[in-house]
């Protein structure tokens, strides 16, 4: 699969031959990690690439074009957004494997983070967001709060869905590089974004050997625990800065989101109360799951694009969390259903 898709003129993957070849940044986060699980050194050409755009403040772009401009920002050649930050888990795993991903690339990853870690702060001190886009997640029931609130006249769930993601992109306030930096009704700061950006945060510290990063993710990551921790659903939920709309808000819709702050919390009784949920028929566990919105509540959708089981690298991330805590039956559970689906899809 990966060398159907690998171009070598632009030294990545692309997603799809006619539809996706445009360069997604976590996209390729992951796809160093496949690269470098083979011994593959094409690893790092995938990582620094996705990487070679940065803006001159730190700013990594979700997107690298391969032909015009599709309405991502002001910026013609890149958009305007970001992703989560895989890329220093995916350098960490890298030279874990001996491959090498190059000084150049680690220390884009260190500005990367620092943009995230100052210029996207909210008040509460967590890391904000300001598209759907920027979770990896758009079409995620947690987000429903902003879109029924501004966007509920469009009737067609698809239509109404590219209108608003469309719509937030002229809503968006932009600084003199390009970056998008505020949402004037979209800004959230949402669990998986803030401990992605922890585990970071922690793998930059782990490759480099600066203590300095593992104080960064330790700090953020007791952030988490006091302000997003949701004691109802047993995992942690996202806090909306700017709008969001109706009580209850949509961001405490249960998703596996809400897990992922087990990769870096200190706090071992909340991680293994999300974890349990991984092997819960009624939460997160499916014979070809994980699922990705809990099984039990209304907002699932089985067949539903971020609303039914979950992409693979959230099964990945998943794995890893599980796998902190020594959680083996939780690791083993989503290998199993990991492989069926691959298996059952091929």
């Amino acid at each position: 699969m990966l060398e159907a898709h690998w171009d070598a003129e632009r030294g990545h993957c692309y997603p799809h031959t006619s539809q996706y070849r445009h360069q997604w940044l976590w996209d390729s986060c992951f796809t160093a990690i496949c690269w470098a699980a083979l011994g593959d050194e094409r690893a790092s050409s995938e990582l620094a690439t996705a990487l070679s755009d940065q803006l001159p403040n730190g700013f990594v772009p979700h997107m690298r074009y391969a032909g015009p401009t599709i309405e991502r920002g002001p910026l013609a050649h890149v958009s305007s957004f970001t992703q989560p930050p895989i890329y220093a888990h995916a350098a960490a795993f890298m030279a874990g494997r001996g491959i090498d991903p190059g000084a150049g690339t680690v220390a884009r990853i260190g500005r990367a983070l620092d943009f995230l870690l100052t210029r996207r702060l909210s008040p509460g001190g967590l890391v904000c967001i300001v598209h759907p886009w920027e979770s990896g997640a758009d079409d995620s029931p947690r987000w429903d709060g902003w879109m029924a609130a501004d966007w509920e006249p469009l009737r067609w769930e698809y239509r109404r869905w590219t209108d608003f993601d469309l719509g937030l992109v002229g809503l968006t306030r932009y600084d003199e590089e390009g970056a998008a930096v505020t949402g004037t009704t979209f800004q959230v700061a949402p669990a998986a974004f803030n401990a992605l950006t922890a585990h970071a945060a922690a793998e930059l510290a782990r490759l480099t050997g600066d203590d300095g990063w593992r104080r960064r993710a330790e700090r953020l990551a007791a952030t988490m625990d006091e302000r997003l921790w949701n004691e109802r659903e047993g995992l942690w939920s996202d806090e909306a800065v700017v709008g969001g709309g109706g009580t209850p808000s949509s961001v405490h819709v249960p998703t596996l989101d809400g897990m992922l702050p087990a990769l870096v919390t200190a706090d071992a009784g909340r991680a293994e109360r999300a974890l349990d949920q991984l092997l819960d028929d009624d939460r997160f566990a499916a014979p070809y799951g994980l699922a990705y919105v809990a099984r039990e509540h209304p907002k699932y959708q089985a067949d539903t694009y971020w609303r039914g089981t979950a992409w693979m690298q959230i099964n990945y991330l998943a794995l890893l969390a599980a796998r902190r805590w020594g959680r083996d039956d939780v690791a083993e559970q989503i290998v199993r259903m990991s492989r069926r689906a691959a298996s059952r899809a091929r």
